[in-house]
């Protein structure tokens, strides 16, 4: 089952979209926001489920899904929690600003609170002040749980997941120095993120949710080019099962919680940093690695950060190269 918002109000209107992304059935008369049908989840998953078998065998009223008139399908929550389960990027970042990283992130999760009052929608620009701030994307898979009881155990943690999709969490690179030396973690630094345009049931995903992870390439491009090709299930230190656990290990998770992996980032098959996809490697899904392995070989970063009129494409395809969850496709303005 595939869930989105079309635009209407604080919160969307809840619609159900086909597999292949190009049809919708208005889903308000069963829950009349995403909120609300996590608020519920057992009680109205079943009608939905009835509508989306109806919407993809051409029974249920449809109509054409544009990604360009949908809102984030969570244009806000109660909480947006940003992990870090791709140590590599860790580290590598971490090494552009010449600060050690303690042996502990290897087996305990980083993790920090963002702001989660407004979710960008997929299609909607990067707003950007300030270009010296150092405007990166982040390309990164998310989930939505239900509620989650403080102390759930890792198994718990899975079975809470109501949603998987994707987000481009954007950062302001020049900003997070400064305001990490204060001890007090990140704010003016990470703006509104934006999500994919559809979420999608674990079951609907099939094998490619496994083990806690979604598997499958993350795909980004950058003014029309290929930038990265990770993929998503390699080089994961922490499952979302793990990641849940811990930020659940002294408080419970309201249903609606959005938990992310942070940027998805692979080591190179010879076991270093990462090479661009035009040389042959799966490329970075965030500008700070490429700009941090440019530093490593060349004793210097090439790749700027986002300014006024870049453009940023993420996506994932199933085996068929159709779209999974739609694309994020933002332009910086």
């Amino acid at each position: 089952m595939k869930l989105a918002s079309l635009r209407s109000g604080r919160d969307g209107r809840l619609v159900v979209v086909s597999r292949d992304l190009r049809f919708y059935a208005d889903a308000s008369h069963i829950a009349p926001i995403m909120q609300a049908a996590l608020d519920d989840w057992e009680a109205v998953r079943s009608d939905l489920e009835a509508l989306a078998e109806g919407l993809d065998n051409s029974t249920a009223e449809r109509h054409r899904f544009d990604a360009g008139e949908a809102d984030a399908p969570l244009p806000r929550s109660f909480q947006w929690a940003d992990g870090s389960a791709y140590v590599n990027h860790v580290e590598l970042v971490r090494k552009a600003r010449g600060a050690e990283m303690p042996q502990s992130f290897w087996t305990d999760p980083l993790m920090y609170q963002g702001g989660s009052d407004r979710f960008l929608a997929p299609h909607d620009s990067i707003p950007l002040a300030d270009p010296s701030w150092g405007c990166d994307m982040e390309a990164e898979i998310i989930v939505v749980t239900g509620d989650v009881p403080q102390g759930a155990s890792r198994e718990d943690a899975l079975a809470a997941i109501r949603l998987v999709g994707l987000v481009n969490d954007v950062s302001l690179r020049n900003l997070i120095p400064a305001e990490l030396a204060k001890g007090f973690g990140f704010v003016q630094s990470k703006p509104a993120s934006a999500l994919s345009p559809v979420l999608v049931t674990p079951e609907e995903l099939g094998d490619r949710w496994r083990d806690g992870k979604l598997h499958g390439t993350l795909s980004v491009d950058l003014n029309g080019e290929p930038f990265g090709r990770a993929r998503a299930d390699v080089d994961m230190t922490f499952d979302f099962g793990t990641l849940i656990a811990h930020l659940a290990k002294t408080r419970s998770l309201g249903a609606g919680s959005v938990i992310g992996s942070g940027t998805v980032s692979n080591r190179d098959a010879d076991g270093g940093p990462g090479r661009p996809v035009r040389d042959g490697g799966l490329g970075y899904s965030c500008i700070a690695e490429i700009r941090t392995v440019e530093t490593i070989v060349d004793g210097a970063p090439k790749t700027p950060f986002l300014v006024q009129g870049d453009a940023v494409r993420i996506w994932m395809e199933d085996d068929r190269g159709q779209s999974i969850f739609g694309a994020i496709d933002q332009t910086v303005a």
